[in-house]
């Protein structure tokens, strides 16, 4: 069976279990896929590019509501930055 690697590194479990940091730090801030049987089985990420990709998820969700309100059909009321 072909499985995609979504990553630009890998390692093996062996890898990971002999030193968990270097394999981190092998992926230089990118995730690192970690293979069972030349198949990956989880995605070791850094704890900064994980905190950036729910940052991200996070304003992602934040716009979508945005623009269900504006869809909505209520009139948009216009707010100064410097007024909150």
């Amino acid at each position: 069976m072909t499985r995609l690697v979504l990553a630009d590194f890998t390692a093996s479990i062996s890898e990971l279990k002999k030193n968990p940091m270097s394999t981190v730090m092998a992926g230089a801030g990118a995730p690192v896929a970690i293979l069972n049987r030349n198949e990956p089985v989880f995605y070791c990420v850094p704890a900064k590019t994980y905190e950036a990709m729910l940052e991200r998820l996070d304003d992602i969700e934040l716009n979508r509501v945005a623009e269900a309100r504006i869809q909505d059909g209520k009139p948009l009321v216009r707010v100064a930055l410097d007024d909150l």
